[in-house]
């Protein structure tokens, strides 16, 4: 069932083009990923399409319910139910006070409550922690109508979208599958480009070779020699008038070739991030940070107790745990002096944070970078050309970029500064898709410490070879993947075959009364509502039933 239409869609900042939308449906079984490079337009087309803003040119036509999760808090968010509000673990009323996990959590139940027939949803996993995101995975993947979501977290998108919808330029392409998928297609796409572009450079290369040999065989075509009798250099030179039309002809041919040939564009290079092997300031211990017995508490809240952990030499450690546990705290501790904490003679450490407050904004990109760079001006420009800042571009001054254009040159500059631990609170956050990963691909070939703070699980496994995990206000250090770290979690909390036998026996009993219930309802009882507990008493007992046996 179509449920959103836009037709000729136009949006202009001033007299940029933003938005060029020729045609674009989403059908009730459609759960779209909007991915595209920051400032491109993804927060003003789902606006659009959400009728919470209008279109310079088009029209937008939704037939049916929907929901808006938006980034920004409001007052007007109210109240909702208690169930919604246990299901998402928040109050049933908003505060201004709520923390940025909470408000997100908020606006996700009221979304849900609603039961709309299709949820436009603006990074619905921002300032979520792992639990949370997962939270929100179960429920999208349980809401049976159509999503349309920006995000930047890929394992978010495989495990949920169906489709991903990549705007460039102002325009858009849809493509089948969820974000792995796409990231093959994108793939495939740019090997037949390049097959396409050398395939061209080939076949004009040959015809202007061609044309070359046939200009020089004509150069070559002799007047009649002196000693020729009259009909006889008469013969000649018709002859040579007729090779010479052939060849002229065969040229003009082979010039037309040419211009008709489909020019194929070179599809951009992407340049590697290789670091030299620098030496300066190389620790060597094996152990460059370690905690003993951290106590820390806020008021009433505590949130250290007895805790201890390492920072290994030359690892490359994800800060783990939910929102908050303490992970900005101890980031703080290490920054700072504490008796607790230990660091290594002569370590020197880098600090990313959001605030940003490294950058001179009068300065230009290039100049806020290469200052306190150990690298070269190549391969800062290197860098930098890679976090889409090309040519020229690395002149403009810091004051007139964008949130997202600033994060990513503080990271640059952190990132290439004399340094020997580097510490990265939330480094993914308000980053593009592209600039995620060159900043995934440059941390996996750096060659020093790494400490950082994330929530993207992607972004955690494909960077992290240690874990440093917050639980019940202890610090569990663990050397290897995230993967790793996941399966020797789950054995470890794994439940025993006692207790999955009492869980199965209360959903079973659960699963009686909600059976019982949809056979004779009461005055009181929905039926929509009493079908949905239904299916998720009945997955619950599955999964149960499925760890038993596994046992």
């Amino acid at each position: 069932m179509l449920l959103v239409e836009g037709i000729n869609i136009k949006k202009y900042y001033g007299d940029k083009l933003i938005l060029d939308v020729k045609n674009l449906k989403i059908y009730s079984e459609d759960r779209i990923g909007i991915v595209g490079v920051n400032g491109i337009g993804k927060t003003t087309l789902i606006n659009i399409l959400s009728k919470k803003d209008e279109p310079d040119q088009g029209i937008v036509n939704i037939y049916g319910s929907y929901s808006l999760v938006d980034q920004l808090g409001a007052d007007e968010y109210g109240t909702i139910g208690q169930k919604i509000a246990n299901k998402f673990g928040v109050s049933s009323t908003w505060s201004n006070n709520l923390s940025g996990g909470e408000k997100t959590r908020f606006k996700l139940a009221k979304c849900f409550e609603k039961e709309n027939n299709i949820i436009f949803a603006d990074e619905p996993t921002s300032n979520l922690d792992m639990d949370g995101i997962e939270l929100l995975e179960k429920n999208f993947n349980e809401y049976k109508s159509a999503l349309a979501v920006i995000s930047h977290d890929r394992e978010f998108m495989d495990k949920i979208c169906t489709k991903i919808l990549e705007l460039d330029d102002g325009n858009i392409k849809i493509y089948n599958g969820n974000y792995s998928s796409f990231k093959h297609q994108k793939n495939l796409e740019r090997e037949r480009m390049l097959f396409e572009y050398e395939k061209y450079e080939k076949d004009k290369r040959n015809l202007e070779v061609s044309i070359e040999g046939a200009k020089q065989k004509a150069k070559t075509i002799r007047n009649a020699p002196a000693r020729m009798g009259n009909s006889e250099a008469r013969l000649h030179k018709m002859g040579n008038q007729k090779a010479k039309a052939n060849l002229d002809r065969a040229t003009k041919n082979m010039k037309a070739k040419i211009d008709h040939l489909e020019v194929k564009e070179k599809p951009k290079r992407i340049q590697n991030i290789k670091f030299d092997a620098l030496d300066i300031g190389e620790l060597h211990r094996n152990i460059i940070i370690s905690g003993k017995n951290i106590n820390k508490s806020f008021q009433n809240k505590i949130i250290f107790e007895g805790a201890e952990f390492d920072i290994y030499n030359n690892s490359r450690t994800a800060l783990i745990g939910p929102n908050g546990s303490g992970k900005s705290t101890l980031i703080k501790m290490i920054l700072s002096k504490n008796s607790t904490i230990k660091k290594s003679h002569g370590l020197k450490i880098g600090y990313f944070s959001q605030d940003m407050d490294i950058l001179d904004t009068e300065s230009s990109i290039l100049k806020n970078v290469i200052e306190d760079s150990i690298y070269d001006e190549t391969f800062v420009r290197t860098l930098l050309s890679r976090l889409l800042f090309k040519g020229d571009e690395v002149y403009k001054k810091v004051k007139v970029l964008s949130g997202g254009e600033r994060v990513k040159i503080s990271f640059a500059k952190v990132f290439l500064s004399d340094i020997t631990l580097l510490i990265l609170d939330e480094p993914t956050n308000y980053l593009d898709i592209n600039s995620l990963e060159v900043i995934e691909n440059a941390l996996k070939n750096y060659t020093r410490t790494v400490l950082f703070v994330s929530h993207d699980r992607k972004f955690v496994s494909a960077v992290a070879n240690s874990i440093l995990s917050i639980e019940d206000h202890k610090l569990i250090t663990f050397r290897g993947t995230y993967e790793e770290f996941k399966i020797k979690r789950n054995n470890r909390n794994d439940i025993s075959t006692e207790e999955l036998k009492k869980q199965i026996s209360v959903l079973e009993i659960q699963l009686s009364e909600i059976i019982s219930r949809l056979s004779m309802p009461s005055k009181n009882d929905v039926a929509e509502q009493l079908d949905k507990d239904y299916h998720h008493v009945l997955m619950e007992l599955q999964e149960c039933k499925k760890k038993l046996l596994g046992k």
